[in-house]
């Protein structure tokens, strides 16, 4: 008897330990576990960088398909999302909330999950969704009617649903969200409807709500579903009721610094875009900031206190939202520093411990609306001649003075995530060279209505391109070298150990550099725009490439001249996988 319940208990063990799914461990290590990506960013850092170097600057040349993935039917929108690899199996959202498990070595789907959005559905930015999150056996991605889902991840299965916000007042979910010791970490999205943005946490396991934080000062904070804290002090500010609409959208999620023990997240921008309605003082006096609105922020992740800030443009009244990734590294003198390459075009280094300004540098060309990064203060030297003018002051009561601002609105750098090598020390930023005439005008809030109060339209800097991969050294804000593309470039970008940067194109192609050169290595036509997000990992002893394929995202819909110029490229939905056939690798 006893050694039958022994034996039993034996089992029991071995059956949880093989089948306990995504632990704390395998997601703080996945930057270094080359057998699974399950996390966004390849890492919690957010570097994009793997330490696999099977692929490398000499046989790239060699990559070929394993297998492609169709997603298939009517619904093939922008495709923007970061697989995942975890247990055999590739977990991939797609446009318009869904979501597949296929199986790594034959391409074949497992399951599929359609979230069966209702009528009336906001996203101001295409149908698209980035990414999902494993913790357990549970695989957890949001859509684009703010609401979170949880599900089995071997059965595709509905385990939990929970609503982040009401998708009615302009509320919708884009980002891929992250797992902290064991709570599951989102943003939202809806910055273009006066939606209040915030960050919440769930336990992973039920979707159970423990703490939420909106980014606006004046609104109150929960935890353990009661008031906790208020963001900041009511009208620091912002003037009036301005601040009960303040936008701020967390739309691209955010990272977790197990260093500090800190989440990071950004916050996009403050709404209306008129900036002149949210005018609560001069321009250095911090009274018309709009905090904590184009912002990078550190937060508690056990209760959600907001423990930091920096706000990249105060006072922001071009859509230069401050939500892009925050990447820790190491610079050359050993210091713990973060990195970020903003929307207004400034590549921004600050301190790890409290988010200290350290540098800022141009990353892109012609910048109108400020001189410059103040290199005592870290706030901007405005150029107030670029600020777009005050309807109020318009003879006709009609838009306020126009002015052509660089970059345009949609950014030196959007969503796109960047990479960083610890082996060059430089970071790899999809950029673009683009400005816009953009004007103000009248508005005024109405729940589930656009809330810009501005019009636009974007326009080519230069001639002859307008996307730019560049590498940059951190240390000295320098451009070390640059690959220049005619289409916008909206893609993620992948570093690796093999001396190598990956990056898609509208025009269609995956395409290898140099990490140290920026040489062109190789390249793939995948069929469609490419503006996913590449990953690599290794099985069976062979390192393997995938991204997704499917033009579309904000460009088209928003790009004025510049959606002309890409109007041919076709809409896809797919996967592709690709690997160096073992004859030629060693070649």
């Amino acid at each position: 008897m006893k050694r039958l319940f022994l034996a039993s208990a034996v089992c029991m063990l071995a059956s949880t330990t093989v089948f306990a799914g995504v632990t704390e461990e395998d997601i703080a290590n996945d930057a270094t576990i080359t057998s699974q990506v399950v996390t966004n960013g390849m890492g919690r850092h957010l570097q994009r960088f793997s330490p696999l170097k099977s692929i490398n600057k000499d046989n790239v040349k060699h990559l070929v398909p394993a297998w492609s993935f169709s997603m298939g039917g009517e619904k093939q929108r922008g495709n923007e999302a970061q697989p995942l690899i975890y247990d055999g199996v590739m977990y991939v959202t797609g446009s318009y909330s869904r979501l597949y498990a296929i199986d790594v070595k034959t391409g074949e789907e497992i399951w599929q999950y359609n979230a069966r959005l209702p009528e009336g559905i906001l996203p101001c930015c295409d149908v698209v969704n980035r990414g999902a999150a494993i913790y357990g056996d549970t695989i957890i991605f949001g859509t684009l009617d703010a609401r979170l889902v949880g599900l089995n991840r071997k059965t595709g299965d509905v385990v939990w649903k929970d609503k982040i916000a009401n998708y009615k007042a302009g509320y919708s979910y884009t980002a891929a969200p992250i797992i902290v010791n064991g709570l599951v970490i989102t943003g939202n999205s809806g910055g273009e409807f006066g939606i209040v943005g915030e960050v919440q946490a769930r336990k992973a396991e039920t979707g159970e709500l423990v703490w939420t934080r909106p980014v606006i000062e004046g609104h109150m904070g929960t935890l353990n579903g009661k008031d906790s804290t208020m963001t900041g002090t009511l009208n620091a500010t912002w003037p009036g009721d301005m601040w009960k609409n303040g936008g701020g959208a967390t739309w691209l999620g955010g990272s977790y610094d197990a260093d500090t023990g800190m989440l990071v997240f950004g916050a996009g921008n403050p709404a209306p875009w008129n900036s002149w309605l949210r005018d609560a003082g001069s321009k250095d006096d911090g009274k018309g900031d709009n905090l904590y609105a184009a912002s990078r922020i550190g937060i508690d992740p056990a209760n959600g206190e907001i423990k930091w800030h920096y706000q990249t443009t105060p006072r922001e009244g071009w859509d230069y939202d401050g939500v892009n990734e925050v990447i820790p590294f190491v610079d050359k003198d050993g210091n713990k520093r973060y990195a970020t390459a903003d929307r207004n075009g400034f590549f921004y280094v600050l301190d790890r411990k409290d988010g200290g300004f350290v540098s800022a540098s141009p990353f892109v060309k012609n910048i109108t609306w400020a001189k410059g990064i103040d290199e005592k203060t870290g706030r901007p030297i405005w150029n107030e001649d670029n600020r777009p003018g005050d309807p109020k002051d318009a003879a006709d009561g009609g838009k306020g003075k126009v002015v052509f601002s660089v970059p345009s609105f949609l950014g030196g750098k959007n969503w796109m995530p960047m990479a960083h090598s610890p082996d060059t020390g430089l970071f790899y930023v999809p950029s673009n060279e683009w400005g816009m005439d953009i004007w103000n005008e009248p508005v005024s809030y109405k729940e589930g209505a656009a809330y810009l109060g501005s019009g636009f339209t974007i326009k080519p800097i230069f001639d002859d391109y307008i996307g730019s991969l560049k590498a940059i050294d951190p240390n000295t804000g320098k451009t070390v070298w640059e690959y220049k593309n005619d289409a916008p470039l909206w893609a993620g970008v992948m570093a690796t150990a093999g001396d190598l940067v990956f990056t898609g194109t509208p025009e269609g192609y995956l395409k290898a550099f140099d990490a140290k050169t920026g040489k062109e290595l190789w390249k793939f036509q995948t069929g469609s725009g490419v503006v996913g997000q590449p990953i690599t990992w290794d099985q069976d002893g062979e390192q393997f490439v995938a991204v997704a394929s499917g033009w579309g995202g904000a460009v088209p819909l928003w790009g004025g001249e510049v959606a002309k110029k890409v109007s041919y490229l076709n809409q896809g939905g797919s996967i592709w996988v690709f690997k160096i056939p073992q004859m030629l690798s060693s070649k």
